[in-house]
């Protein structure tokens, strides 16, 4: 870290210090709903900051707070019944194939519950709008700080709040010129069993109690939870409050406070499950005491100093566009309109890389769920769970390049607790060996089929391992390999070799396959049918060719399984090909099937584009047909969710046409963010930040194809840039500099001597690399 400090500030000496006046998300106004609010966060507590002067409120989440109990939800029937379901589609059979399917194969129960709310941090003020002056509230993404400011009858009030990740609690504190009085309450919606008291502080207890619902699992009272107020420092008086609807703390007349905040349950990671073990309310107790006790703490210098280390290892400048004199809100409706503004899309990308920081790193250890670890609703869009059709996988796609590795771990350490629960899936709707998991779960480890025959996705759990071996791939971490990664593809792998079957035309396929929630039309016997279901869906075909390749590979890096080796060699021979249907784009299925909506969401068929590698340059006719695909699909309508319209940023950096790139980019941010930058499917669901973070560094640069390519898809508009420390395979971090489309300045810092190439342009270059940094020529 040291010697890439050091780097930075030869090549770009001013680029930290104009980024920390660009990363900052401000408004002349408090947030009057959600998608307003500011997010906040550490992994494993978040909070959305509205910034209010009358009644402020902190809506709090913790990263476990989830309705729903343990369940094995494989349906028993499935592997008995699994041949006649194969025959079914081999003949073309759809509507029978349907039925056995949703009879025997789709869970028992097929849905789950609702990731929930924390509950409300709430502060009354009680000041009134017409003695309010200068107001203002910012996000600072390099510090990982929320401030509200603004005059009272001429009394300057400072809110300040941030989420430690060290000290695992939100702290609050106030300063003022003169002399305030407020409250700070505590109140949740649901479940509320008691509301207590310390001293010097209040708190609730409560236990998640679930409906009867046939479909989502047993009723009951589940998850235990508690979250709790301490006051750390007052240099005024205040009281506590007791009422039977919550408890209240009364300060008055203070200049100077600072509380914390944190909250806790009793799930418990390694069993995937509540544990009767963990009392929630004694680990709050224990841990707001701690805080208590070390109240002289500089809690926010620990903050901050932690925070930017690692917020700060990737810096992006495009045409010197730092210029943030515009509130956000007004920002983003200028952008919307068409006004180029080079910086906004730098703090979109910068914002994505925080918003995954905080919703996916120690002392949290669930991954980020679709809306992150933001939720203010008991019953979420689509439980805001871990969707893994495409939406888990591209939570994390920004991860590498944005040298967030961490956040990537988090995920890993969750799917290697899924892998057990996996195992019983396999087993028992399959027959087995191995692993999988089907098109979502939660943190109880759901891995049967969910919701209904759209839910059939059996190749989501090789899909998962991706950024799994990614995160070896780009930080050559050969332990984490060994011990976390390999074990989990291998499962996988033995899996699919088990799941794949012979079919009519003599290929190995899978089967069922779905090409994610799509569906296409054929005629059979003379009637038209439609199906979801198929065998060998071409997103199969190209996930099992990118696991193959992750096995290999990392087989080989631990010198283990060649017999598994020279299996798979054999297997892929046998797959079916890729094919280009008669429209000149690539088949989404085995047939050239007439799609039932020409624009739907998923693009699945271009997984092998990205964010997988098998469709590349050296797949000529794939790679041009791939280009036609997209263009089907956009001419159809479809790109029109934010993490939909975040893919196709990514698709197009991959075929080089930064043009195309740029402008979905910008439609990414000028159509479907919120005012917070929060992008939109609609509702709210966050992979399109991630997915939109990750594309714009794939313009930038690019690794695959054992390479590194600089700038390989920048629209003519980018004419000058700088870049510092963005991340690649190998475990190299790159900055340089541009001029007039040119690469003017270029340094890799590298943990280990050994050779690169280097592509720009035309030109194409080796580099002898020494362990640290080294400025090189293009």
């Amino acid at each position: 870290m040291k010697n890439l400090i050091n780097l930075l500030l030869i090549i770009f000496p001013v680029l930290l210090s104009a980024q920390d006046n660009a990363l900052k998300l401000w408004y002349k106004q408090p947030a009057s709903k959600w998608t307003e609010a500011l997010p906040l966060g550490n992994g494993r507590l978040g909070a959305m900051v509205h910034g209010r002067y009358d009644h402020e409120l902190f809506q709090m989440n913790e990263e476990s707070v989830w309705a729903g109990s343990q369940i094995n939800n494989n349906n028993k029937e499935s592997a008995i019944h699994l041949k006649e379901i194969q025959d079914a589609i081999f003949k073309s059979q759809f509507d029978e194939a349907k039925e056995l399917a949703t009879k025997y194969m789709v869970g028992t129960p097929s849905r789950i519950r609702s990731y929930q709310p924390l509950g409300n941090l709430k502060i009354n003020y009680s000041f009134i709008e017409s003695d309010i002056q200068e107001y203002s509230r910012s996000l600072n993404l390099n510090q990982g700080v929320h401030v509200t400011s603004f005059l009272n009858k001429g009394n300057k009030i400072v809110q300040r709040s941030f989420i430690s990740a060290p000290d695992d609690a939100l702290f609050l504190s106030w300063t003022s010129d003169e002399p305030i009085s407020f409250e700070v309450t505590l109140d949740r919606a649901r479940d509320v069993k008691s509301y207590g008291s310390w001293k010097d502080g209040i708190y609730y207890v409560g236990q998640i109690l679930d409906s009867m619902k046939a479909d989502s699992g047993p009723a009951g009272s589940h998850m235990r939870f508690a979250a709790g107020v301490k006051i750390l420092k007052s240099d005024g008086a205040y009281e506590i409050v007791k009422s039977t609807d919550g408890n209240s703390i009364k300060f008055k007349n203070v200049k100077n406070i600072l509380i914390a905040y944190s909250g806790n349950t009793d799930y418990n990671i390694s069993l995937l499950n509540v544990d009767s073990s963990i009392d929630p309310l004694s680990v709050l107790n224990n841990h707001l005491l701690s805080l208590h006790r070390n109240a002289n703490k500089d809690f926010l210098g620990i903050h901050s100093k932690e925070h930017s280390s690692m917020f700060e290892r990737v810096g992006i400048s495009i045409n010197n566009g730092n210029s943030n004199t515009l509130a956000t809100d007004q920002r983003l409706k200028e952008f919307s309109k068409g006004t180029e503004d080079f910086g906004l899309p730098v703090l979109f990308y910068q914002y994505g890389r925080y918003l995954l920081m905080s919703s996916s790193r120690a002392p949290g250890k669930l991954p980020a769920n679709l809306q992150g670890i933001w939720n203010q609703d008991y019953e979420a869009p689509w439980n805001s769970d871990f969707h893994t059709n495409i939406n888990l996988q591209m939570n994390y796609w920004p991860a590498e390049t944005g040298d967030l590795g961490e956040t990537s771990v988090v995920l890993a350490n969750f799917m290697k607790e899924i892998t057990k629960p996996g195992a019983q899936t396999a087993k028992e709707m399959y027959g087995a060996k191995g692993w999988t998991i089907h098109h979502l779960t939660d943190p109880f480890g759901r891995t049967g089929v969910a919701d209904g025959v759209w839910g059939v996705s059996p190749m989501a759990g090789p899909w998962m391992t991706f950024p799994i071996y990614r995160h070896y791939a780009f930080s050559k971490d050969e332990q984490y390999l060994r011990d976390v990664a390999y074990p989990i593809i291998k499962g996988s792998l033995l899996w699919v070799l088990d799941f794949l079957v012979e079919s009519p035309e003599g290929f190995l396929v899978t089967n069922p396959s779905h090409s994610p929630e799509n569906e296409f039309e054929t005629v059979v016997n003379g009637k038209t049918v439609k199906s979801q279901l198929s065998y060998a869906s071409t997103i199969d075909i190209q996930i099992i060719h990118e696991l193959f390749d992750n096995f290999e590979q990392a087989a080989k890096v631990l010198d283990t399984d060649k017999d598994l080796i020279t299996r798979v060699e054999q297997v892929r021979k046998q797959l079916p090909p890729i094919r280009i249907g008669k429209s000149g784009a690539i088949q989404e299925w085995i047939q050239d099937y007439k799609e039932v909506e020409p624009g739907h969401r998923h693009m699945s068929h271009l997984l092998g584009l990205y964010p997988g590698n098998s469709i590349n340059p050296n797949t000529a006719e794939l790679f041009s047909a791939a280009k036609k695909t997209i263009e089907n699909r956009l001419s159809a309508g479809g790109g029109h969710t934010g993490w939909s319209k975040a893919w196709i940023v990514n698709f197009y950096a991959r075929l080089f046409d930064g043009e195309s790139a740029n402008a979905h980019l910008k439609e990414l941010i000028g159509k479907t963010c919120l005012p917070n930058l929060f992008s939109t499917h609609p509702p709210f669901q966050i992979d399109g930040n991630f997915g939109g973070a990750a594309g714009l560094a794939e313009m930038l640069v690019q690794s695959q194809n054992a390479e590194i390519v600089l700038l390989p898809a920048i629209p003519k508009s980018w004419v000058n840039g700088s870049v510092s420390g963005i991340k690649v395979r190998g475990n190299y971090k790159l900055s340089f500099k541009w001029e007039n489309h040119q690469v003017t300045s270029f340094a890799v810092q590298s943990e280990t001597s050994g050779k690169i190439k280097v592509k720009f342009g035309d030109t194409i270059k080796e580099y002898q690399l020494k362990k640290g940094t080294n400025h090189l020529t293009i």
